[in-house]
Order: structure tokens, then sequence, then C-alpha cells
């Protein structure tokens, strides 16, 4: 009898359940109850053949023993189920299942673990919901199979209500439903509920700890981990690979390299090292702290490779800009016969972005198309990154329009190489269409929509984003405080920039120098350097950006000696090489004051050729000068360079020529201009009003309101003239007379735009222009009578700096 009831089929046949993370094979008894009042062995035989045909996946064999079973029973119809469950053909499973007259916790538990299996918890808990009206009792499997399929899109509403079910049913001291159960509240972003269950739970095993402690890891907190994984140790628990996984994955995310390294040691004692699972996880983290080298040496070692080694050595060489080597490997990874489909093509397009190879981007793109990788969500993101970088704009909006999921990552893409191109109105167009399709920008989508703002100067945008920030609770981020303060400074708000550096909880290196540089741009030298001493004071170091600014700051108020100063100092002191962006500042600063030799002498000793931007500075101090000799040389250096951004240096050296007479020699230049074919670039002038910018350009009749703006300009000179006011024609170089060169100054851009905005803005209130080039001597006199007659603050921002112009005079005193 013992031997019979050994091999008693009734024992032999129980369906096996497999929980994920549970480690646990659990035998549950299948129709006892059944069998016990009369079982018939026919039905019994044939599902034994049912079972070995599901067991070996033979799913078209075992439907077809099925249809041809004269009788079935319950557990006939249960294995035919879990077949369809098995090959993922959950809609015949569903139908069989909808078809079955009786039904047992079985069916419904291996229906709902099918769901579950296939990333349809919503389904799952559907399915539950039907179990429980039916009255059929869930056993501590079904709970455990329903838990293991929820993910993110699971609410917390429902895990408390399957949580409420377990305990009223008895299971909640059962150690496989309080891990899976553990592991959904982890998943629903509850880790106060877990941690709670956790310390709660009578009975632990690893799985307890690695569920929490992945928890933990997903969400940032490596002390808590780090405790959970050392009291696990210590309680005699192996980790397991999921355990090395998850600890591993924090590390890679922190900056605590031995930690690493000592989990590193414990998967070689524990021989967990060879499992790819936990290999990879030691790339990744090896690659994320640029030991890729290292993490190279253990790829090459490994025994066992999967796509995802690659992927992740790949990215690694990428991260650290080793191009050729991450393409070499990705040509590597081409001739293996892992799935084409998961290869990192975000990385190789991103490596072609910031190569700007297109034809590489191109080939990249192709490859995706192939294996149908062009319609993950990553791969069209980077797509679009690609083609916006390499400015095929056309391109990356299509790939865009047809994104089957925008996020705001695509979005922001587009947004911010428009921004980096200079097409700062395309990047608000952008920004308003997200925000109509309700899709939520992040800290780099704001960041970029906020450089647009500032660069067109839109205040009034720039405080909607900064409400927008505050409203998304982005504020407590030093990154998007300190955009705000560049923006709201280059919007000429000082205030602003000011109110929004001091209520930062937080501030560091980044924070500071956005102020820093606001004041250097608005040419408060003094506050400058009181900015540049506090934030030393607070216990930083200055980096190059904070000496550039105070350079900047020295340049435009003639602080030749402060200059030379600091920039002794950061090399000196603070052991910081010059970059060309320093020599460039340095040598503006010489050249304005006059002292050429000494600018000479460190473009000569300088560890750079000069560039565009130098000779530039170079050639502008001439003029103001009269140094036509050196003029002629800085121009002469300019005119040989293989591209030029525009045509400033032939005008520079054209109205050089014009104002000293030299007629000839201005066409001759003017002349060599139009062979190269570089153009002038057109001065313009805007200003907000209403939510509204308006364009200005010289003598522009386009306006709706030319007339009434005309007419205020001549009621203005009228007003000027009894001021003392005298056009200063040398700022027109035509060879004109007198009388037509003063009445085309009347109608520069710039006093346009504060024409209009004195017709169209209460008495009183300040006025903010801007203007995409230096404006001119004659203008800048005009301005400062004109703030005077009409008693307000005129701000404009032109190419080199801000201009505050109150009460007849103006901030940078004249010297700019």
């Amino acid at each position: 009898m013992g031997n019979l009831r050994a091999n008693d089929p009734i024992r032999i046949f129980a369906k096996r359940f497999y929980c994920a993370r549970s480690e646990r094979i659990v035998d549950v008894p299948v129709d006892v109850r059944r069998i016990k009042t009369g079982f018939d062995p026919e039905i019994s035989r044939l599902n034994f053949q049912l079972k070995d045909l599901v067991r070996t996946n033979q799913i078209a064999k075992a439907r077809q023993l099925f249809d041809e079973m004269p009788c079935k029973n319950t557990c006939s119809v249960n294995m035919m189920v879990s077949g369809y469950v098995k090959s993922r053909n959950l809609s015949r499973a569903r139908e069989l299942f909808d078809s079955m007259l009786s039904r047992n916790e079985v069916s419904w538990t291996t229906m709902i673990g099918g769901y579950s299996q296939n990333n349809q918890p919503k389904e799952a808990f559907s399915l539950y919901t039907g179990m429980c009206r039916s009255g059929i009792k869930p056993d501590h499997i079904t709970f455990a199979t329903l838990l293991s399929g929820f993910d993110g899109t699971t609410t917390l509403k429902e895990v408390l209500q399957i949580h409420s079910h377990i305990i009223r049913f008895g299971f909640s001291s059962s150690l496989i439903v309080c891990n899976s159960l553990v592991d959904s509240y982890c998943k629903t972003s509850c880790l106060d509920i877990a941690s709670q269950l956790f310390c709660e739970m009578s009975t632990k095993d690893s799985v307890s700890f690695n569920v929490m402690i992945t928890g933990y890891t997903k969400y940032g907190f490596r002390e808590e981990a780090s405790k959970l994984f050392m009291q696990m140790r210590n309680m005699g628990f192996q980790p397991s690979d999921f355990t090395f996984a998850a600890v591993l994955g924090l590390s890679a995310e922190s900056d605590d390299v031995i930690f690493g390294q000592q989990i590193h040691g414990l998967a070689i004692k524990t021989s967990y090292v060879w499992d790819i699972f936990v290999a990879n996880a030691l790339l990744d983290f090896y690659s994320k702290h640029d030991y890729i080298d290292f993490a190279k040496n253990l790829f090459d070692e490994l025994p066992e490779l999967d796509g995802v080694s690659y992927n992740i050595i790949i990215t690694g060489y990428a991260w650290n800009g080793q191009y050729e080597k991450s393409f070499d490997l990705f040509k590597r990874l081409q001739c293996t016969t892992f799935d084409r489909k998961n290869f990192p093509f975000p990385t190789m397009l991103s490596v072609a972005a910031t190569e700007l190879n297109l034809a590489m981007g191109r080939q990249i793109h192709a490859q995706a198309v192939v294996t149908t990788a062009d319609s993950e969500v990553q791969v069209g993101n980077a797509l679009v990154d690609m083609y916006a970088k390499c400015e095929k704009f056309d391109e990356a909006n299509r790939i865009f329009q047809n994104l089957a999921y925008r996020s705001s990552v695509p979005w922001t893409a587009i947004i911010s190489i428009y921004v980096q191109k200079g097409f700062h109105e395309e990047a608000l167009r952008m920004f308003k269409d997200m925000t109509r399709e309700n899709v939520h920008g992040d800290q780099a989508t704001f960041a970029s929509t906020l450089k647009a703002s500032a660069s067109l100067a839109s205040v009034s945008l720039g405080k909607q984003l900064h409400s927008s920030v505050i409203r998304l609770g982005l504020m407590s981020s030093v990154f998007s405080g300190s955009v705000l303060v560049d923006m709201y400074a280059k919007c000429g708000s000082m205030k602003d920039a000011i109110e929004v550096f001091k209520e930062m909880p937080d501030r560091n290196i980044v924070c500071w120098n956005a102020l820093i540089s606001a004041y250097a741009q608005n040419g408060d030298a003094e506050a400058t350097f009181r900015s540049f001493r506090d934030m030393i004071e607070s216990g930083l170091y200055p980096d190059s950006v904070s000496f550039l600014s105070v350079l900047t700051a020295c340049s435009h108020r003639g602080l030749v000696e402060k200059a030379l100063w600091y920039f002794n100092s950061m090399m000196q002191v603070y052991n910081l090489d010059a970059r060309r962006e320093h020599y460039a500042t340095m040598i503006d600063v010489l050249c304005r004051s006059g002292r050429f030799n000494e600018a000479e002498k460190m473009i000569s000793e300088m560890p750079f050729e000069p560039d565009e931007i130098m000779w530039s500075s170079v050639l502008n101090s001439c003029r103001i000068h009269k140094n036509q000799d050196l003029a002629k040389k800085a121009a002469d250096q300019l005119f040989k360079m293989d591209a030029l951004r525009d045509a400033a240096a032939y005008v520079n050296m054209s109205n050089i020529y014009a104002e000293a007479g030299k007629w000839e020699n201005a066409a001759k230049v003017k002349k060599a201009m139009r062979e190269r074919g570089v153009k002038k670039v057109t001065a313009y002038s805007w200003v907000e009003i209403d939510h509204r910018v308006h364009v200005f350009t010289a003598n522009d009749r386009t306006h709706p309101q030319t007339g009434q703006i005309r007419r205020k300009i001549d009621s203005l000179v009228e007003l000027m003239d009894k001021e003392g006011y005298k056009p200063d024609t040398s700022c027109t170089l035509q060879n004109v007379d007198e009388e037509m060169k003063a009445e085309s100054l009347k109608y520069h851009s710039e006093r346009l735009a504060i024409a209009f905005a004195l017709i169209s803005t209460p008495e009183g209130s300040p006025i903010i222009i801007m203007k995409n080039l230096r404006a001119c001597v004659d203008c800048h006199a005009a301005i400062k009578v004109i703030s005077k007659i009409v008693g307000r603050e005129i701000t404009v921002r032109d190419s080199s700096r801000f201009h505050h112009f109150r009460g007849g005079s103006c901030s940078c005193e004249d010297y700019w």
C-alpha cells in the first residue's frame, strides 16, 4: 500500500506554481475531493497525457487530445488553460476559461497568473474581483500570483484592498504572501508601509530582504539599503543575484566606490560573479564610476555574455567620450546572435548627435528601422535629438510627429536644439504646443525655455515659467534657481534675480556663478566683486566661470589693473588654467583701454592661436582709439579666416576708413565683402508690450502704428534740442550731407522701439529694449537725454552689455 500510495496518480498529478521572487515550488493537490467521490480512471489517464503534452509545450497536440476526450473534468480544463497561459496565448486561455461550467481556485489562479505574467495587472485584478464575487475563496497561491503582477500602474488603493483580503482570509502570516505584499507596496512607492510590514513579519527569508533592499535601492535610499544588506548578512541569509544587482545598482548611483568593490569581493567569494545578472550589474557599476577599462577587463573575462553586457560597455565608452571604441564594440555586437531589436541604438544615436555625424546617424536609423526598434520610445527620442542636433529639423519634426508616445523628452530635445541654434521663437512655440498637449516639462525643459525667454527678454513669459516651476515643485533644485536668476538678469530685472537667489534653500557654485554673471552683465562691477568674495567666504572655491564673469565686469568698467590681478590670481592662487575665453576677455580689457602693446604681447604668448572673437575685439577697439595700423593687421587676420560668423569685420574696417575720410579704401573693403559673399547683419531692436514682442529695424515703416511712433520721435527731437542735444553725424558713415545723416539717426531701431514703448505704456513705468548689435554713440547720447525728458528708467540690452539710463545718465558711465 505504501508504494501504491507514493505513486498514486492523485498524489503525482498536482499543479505546480512558481511565484516570482519566492524561489519556492509549491505543490497544491488538485481535484482531491472529486477523486475521493469517484474519479473516473479513464479521465485520470487522459489528464496525465494532457499534462505531459502541456509540460513539453506541445499545445496543438494537447488541444487535439483535449477535444477528443469523451469526458472532462475541471482538472482537464485547468490543464488546458495553463497550457495556453504557458504559451502566452491569453485570448484562447480566456475563451476556454469563460466556457467553464465549474471553476475552482486553481482555475481562477491560473488565469490570474496568465495576466500577471504578461504585464496586465489591471486584468488580473479584475479577474480576482470576479473570483471573489463567484464565491470561490482565494488561497495563498492566488494572492502571491496576483501580487507578483502588480507594477507602477497599480494604485495604493488596490494594494490596500488586497492586503485587507489577505488578513480576512487568514494569510497574513504566509511568508510567500508577505514577501509579495512588501514588493507591491514598494512598486507603488509606499516604502513606509512596506518597511513597517517587513519589520512586523514574524518569519523572513532571503526573498524578504531582497524585496526590501530592491525597494530602497529603486528610490535612492542608499543608507537604509546598506543597513538592511548588513542585517541580512548578519542573520546568515545568503544574498541572491537579485540582492547583488540591487546593491550594486545603488552603488552605481553613489560616490562610494569602495562599498561597490566590497560587494564585488563578496560576489567572487559566493561565486555569483559569474552569474550574468550580477556580472552585468558589476559592469554597470564600474562604467558609471569611470572605471571603464576595469569594466572592459571584466567583460573580456566573463565566460558568458548577453546583449545587456555589450550595451553597458558600449554606453560606458560613449559616456567617457571614447566614441571610436564604442563604435567598434557596436560593430562586434552586430556579429552576435543577440536580439538586434535590443541593440543600444539610443547610445549610438547620441554619439552621432554629439559628433554631428549625420551619415552615421542615418546608418543607425536604418538598422533601427530594419529591427523595428525605431518604434521603441527611447530610440524615437534619440532619433529626434540626433536629427535636430544635425540641423535636419524637417526630419526631426517628421519623426517627432510620428512618435506613438510623446513624453517631455522629445519635446525638450527639439526645444533645446532650437535654443542652441538661436531659434528662440520656434523654441517658445514648441513649448506652447507641448503645454497644449498637457505634457509636463522637467528641469531640462524649463531650463531651455527660460533661456529662450531670456534671449528674447520676455520677462512676462519668464514669470509664467517661474510660476510653473514653483507649481511643479522644481524650485528646490539649485539648477532651476540658477536658470531663473540668469533669466531675470538677462531681462534686465536684477531685483527679481536677487530675490530668487536669496530664496534658494541651497546654493552651490552654479548658483553663485549665475548671480556673479548677472551683476557683470548689468555692468555693476562692485556688486560683482562683492558677490565673488561672498561666495568664497561661504566656503566655495571659484571656478573658471566665476573668473570669466569677474573679468567681464572689469572689461565693462575699464578696470585694467583689477582684471590683471584677478587673471593672475586665477592661475597662481587657485591653480586654474586660463581658457580661450579668459584670454579673449583680457585682450578686450587691454584694447578697450588703449593698451595695445600689452594686448599684442598677450596674444603672442598665449597657448592658443587668436580666433575671430579676439581679433574682432582688437578691431573694435582700434576704431574707438583711431589705431588704423593695428586695425588693418587685425582685419587682415580676420579676412584670412576660412569661415566668419558675419560681415562685422568688413563693416568695421570699412567704417574705420570712412571715419578717416578714406572713401576709396572703404569701398574696396565693401567690394571684398560682396565678393566673399558674407552679409552684414541687420540691426534690429525689440520691446515686449502686453505679452507681445514688437520688432523694429532702422527707418522701419512696417509697424501698424508707424505714424504715431514717428510723431512721438519728432516731438522728442524738439525737446532734445532744448536740452542741448546735438546729433553725432560721424555715426552715419555715408557720403551724404549732414542734414540727411541727422535725419537717418532719428529712426535707428532702438529709438523706434523706445518711442513705441512711450506711447504704449503708462507714464513713469520703466522701459526695457533689446538690440541684437552694439548701440551707436549717438543713440547712447540720445537715450540719456530722452530718459531725462520723459522721467523714466530706460534699460537697453545690446550685444555687449546692459545700459540703464536714468535722469540723463547711463550706468556704464559712457564707457562701453
